[in-house]
């Protein structure tokens, strides 16, 4: 048995897009694998192992026979890698969460729906720990390798946190909303070097809500191209439907309105609130 870091990947319900991304890095990739053994991985070799340091998960939970194995992998494994936002997030099959299981069945499979089992889609997260997350669909190839660079120098991995607007700056690209679009990148997790408005679509939002969002610079571009906040919270649902990006953009306006009353003089006034 080597002594290098063991390295397993598991799936539950996805499209498998993110380890095919991880697949494709090509000359990255092959120096990652001489730092560890990858001991189990079904869309890369037939080998598999219950004996692993690392496990990487894409995929949301989405029947209650997969908890067990799911807290399995948990319980053997040194660290989680969440990989993709249907791990992280919940991911668009999150979409079901909005209709009744029964209804769904039936329109898929008919008079046998009753036979599959289907519950509410979660992301890995709501039923174990998770070391670190992976946004985006699919996930981005540099930040895989970057992430498990950190993991196995035990290095804690710093979330890109800033809005994918930030990205687009960087690269030059056009604003969509100068395009007449709309576009999630004023309140959207970056770190996809902005590859969708680079291509010249908008931003879908897959990698989540900012943590901390800056309300206050989101509604002054969405203002400028006459919009609210409220107008783009519902195309998070392509995503973000179970990460309930309403109720953190509430949360976050809460505190936003909290700080403003405490210190008036961050917004430009001295005038007290309170």
């Amino acid at each position: 048995m080597s002594d290098k870091p063991r390295v397993a990947f598991f799936d539950f319900a996805c499209c498998e897009g993110c380890q095919l991304t991880v697949l494709s890095i090509g000359e990255p990739l092959i120096q990652l694998l001489e730092h560890v053994e990858v001991v189990t991985w079904r869309e890369a070799i037939s080998e598999k192992s219950d004996q692993f340091d690392i496990a990487v998960v894409e995929g949301s939970i989405t029947r209650d026979s997969d908890v067990a194995r799911l807290k399995r992998i948990r319980e053997k494994a040194k660290a989680i890698v969440a990989l993709g936002s249907c791990a992280a997030l919940g991911g668009v099959q999150a979409l079901g969460n909005k209709f009744e299981r029964a209804e769904l069945l039936g329109l898929v499979y008919g008079e046998a729906g009753s036979q599959y089992e289907a519950g509410e889609v979660r992301p890995i997260s709501a039923e174990i720990a998770v070391d670190i997350s992976i946004y985006g669909c699919p996930i981005n190839a540099e930040e895989f390798v970057a992430v498990m660079e950190h993991v196995l120098l035990g290095r804690p991995y710093r979330q890109p946190n800033e809005p994918v607007c930030y990205e687009c700056k960087l690269n030059q690209y056009e604003c969509v909303y100068d395009r007449g679009q709309m576009c999630l990148g004023p309140v959207t997790r970056c770190g996809c070097n902005a590859i969708c408005t680079s291509k010249g679509h908008r931003c879908f939002g897959c990698r989540g809500l900012i943590g901390e969002v800056n309300l206050h610079a989101a509604k002054e571009v969405l203002q400028e191209h006459g919009l609210r906040l409220e107008d783009i919270l519902g195309m998070f649902d392509m995503y973000s439907l179970r990460a309930e990006p309403a109720k953190q953009i509430a949360e976050a306006e809460a505190a936003a309105e909290k700080l403003r009353r405490a210190e008036p003089w961050r917004f430009g006034s001295t005038i007290s609130l309170a």
